[in-house]
């Protein structure tokens, strides 16, 4: 299990597992966080903001305005507030990186975990681990819809058997080229436009652009199969983004599909590298709207 940096931080909260439930959850303690790091929220929160006027996708829209975080780092307890109505999930803090039995456990229930700590000032446009405003800018607003509620909870009881037959590096992919790193066809205009929906993406201002404005990146209409197959970029914006025709799809898709045939097929086949184009494939951008 991966463990944050703390080398570089001050923050007592970055990485203290030692006061950690079994389920390693942890209370936020929401009194430890310094005006400082509230203003570094707001600056955060203000320069997101403006790209997801014109680049997130409606949802995302609709459920960061119902959240109302924008003044500071927010209480869990308020958005659970919101968020249990709403669609029955619920915030978890975590000090950083849990083990993937665990996240699955929690997904399943219904409990989304949180990092409680906030990246430093230094960090502010790269950060190699999710922090709160990773966790809660990025991901929060999206469990307020329907759709992804439902498909989080349906990802988490999938993790066990994932694991069970040693694909979880398969079923990964899926939450990463989804619900990091996702876009969505926007038909509200009726344009068809591309929206980001992914907090990898949404979290990060360079990326949000980069993922929607720069006309070398690889953008594939959403297979599940090609997906899974697909390798990543972890340390870099990725070379590879798959668009989904509606949120509704991911659902479509998945629920018909048995994940076990799939996983003795292809996991001992080597990914595809991020950034290829398969023969036979067209990217999105020359597809007919």
């Amino acid at each position: 299990m991966k463990k944050p940096s703390t080398e570089t931080s001050t923050s007592e909260l970055r990485g203290d597992y030692e006061g950690a439930a079994d389920d390693y959850t942890v209370g936020q303690d929401w009194q430890a966080y310094t005006p400082e790091m509230h203003a570094r929220w707001r600056r955060l929160h203000a320069r997101q903001s403006a790209l997801v006027e014109t680049h997130a996708c409606a949802a995302f829209r609709e459920g960061l305005a119902r959240l109302d975080c924008a003044d500071g780092i927010p209480r869990f307890e308020d958005a659970n507030a919101i968020l249990e109505p709403a669609t029955g999930w619920r915030l978890v803090g975590v000090p950083g990186f849990i083990p993937d039995a665990v996240f699955f456990d929690h997904l399943a229930h219904r409990r989304f975990p949180v990092t409680r700590w906030l990246r430093e000032e230094h960090e502010l446009d790269y950060l190699v681990e999710p922090d709160i405003f990773h966790d809660f800018f990025g991901h929060v607003p999206m469990l307020l819809d329907p759709t992804i509620a439902d498909f989080l909870e349906l990802y988490g009881k999938a993790g066990a058997r994932a694991m069970a037959m040693d694909a979880l590096d398969m079923l990964a992919r899926i939450y990463w080229y989804t619900i990091e790193f996702g876009l969505v066809r926007e038909s509200a205009d009726g344009l068809g436009r591309l929206k980001v929906f992914g907090a990898g993406i949404i979290s990060s201002s360079g990326e949000t652009r980069f993922s929607l404005e720069d006309p070398k990146v690889l953008r594939l209409p959403f297979d599940a199969v090609r997906v899974m197959r697909t390798g990543y970029m972890i340390d870099a914006f990725q070379k590879t983004y798959f668009v989904l025709e509606s949120l509704p799809q991911l659902i479509e898709d998945l629920v018909g599909l048995d994940f076990g045939p799939v996983y003795e097929t292809w996991r001992q086949a080597p990914p595809i590298p991020a950034g290829d184009l398969l023969p036979g494939e067209t990217p999105f951008g020359e597809l007919t709207p």
